[in-house]
């Protein structure tokens, strides 16, 4: 139920904005998933749920831009690299950088995106090697990618909601790369994953239609504090305050 449920909300929420995984990583921990194996396990929910959430924004008459190679490309180069990296880790190493990554993911999510301008655009080489780092990060850690890609599509020129459907694109091609090393390393755990990748993909439908018609305003403010209370969870912070 805890996978469920969880995995429901983090997918809308992944869909309006991003941030999803900070909540569902640490749900798997949770359920008794470790470290690296919670990580790989995530991404078959975040693969089901992507395809939702595309099929929705569809639905609500949302067209795929044209013109992603630039973007594309280098993030399936680096989801490549980040995925194989990571995987090296330990367990306890894993919750450790997890945990320290979310303070300032958690940031991005309080301060959204601005678009700018098209002065204030990227030239194309620095937005081939923004997104192969946003690729490479999205391989290895996955968590907060959706905010970071907000941020960095905004500034390449795209509206919120196109960006949200190009954010969708790229993190189902990221996953489509990093999946297949975690499953061949032995990390990824089916039965939770199925039961998260259930409730993701739920929520991925429900909440791609939100971000089409607003009301991402609460649901933001619910995910910020869970995100906080689940990364002091990973840094041992409850353990020594009690």
């Amino acid at each position: 139920m805890l996978l469920l449920v969880g995995g429901a909300f983090a997918g809308a929420v992944n869909a309006m904005a991003g941030g999803g995984s900070m909540l569902t990583v640490p749900l798997l921990d949770l359920a008794g998933v470790p470290g690296v194996a919670a990580n790989g396990s995530n991404r078959v929910g975040i693969l089901t749920s992507n395809i939702s959430s595309l099929q929705s924004y569809r639905s609500e008459g949302v067209r795929i831009p044209g013109g992603l190679l630039a973007i594309m490309a280098p993030a399936i180069a680096g989801s490549l690299v980040g995925a194989y990296g990571i995987s090296r880790l330990t367990d306890d190493t894993f919750r450790t950088v997890f945990g320290l990554i979310m303070i300032p993911l958690i940031l991005l999510t309080i301060f959204k995106p601005k678009v700018k301008t098209q002065s204030e655009r990227w030239p194309t080489g620095v937005t081939v090697a923004v997104f192969f780092c946003i690729g490479l990060y999205a391989g290895a850690i996955q968590a907060g990618v959706g905010l970071v890609l907000l941020a960095a599509l905004s500034r390449s020129g795209f509206d919120l909601v196109t960006a949200n459907v190009v954010k969708v694109i790229f993190i189902f091609f990221a996953t489509c790369i990093a999946l297949p090393v975690f499953i061949f390393n032995g990390d990824v755990r089916w039965g939770p994953a199925f039961l998260l990748a259930v409730g993701l993909t739920i929520g991925g439908w429900v909440g791609a239609k939100f971000a089409v018609r607003g009301g991402e305003k609460w649901i933001r403010i619910v995910m910020i504090i869970a995100a906080i209370a689940l990364a002091l969870n990973l840094l041992g912070f409850w353990d020594w305050l009690f």
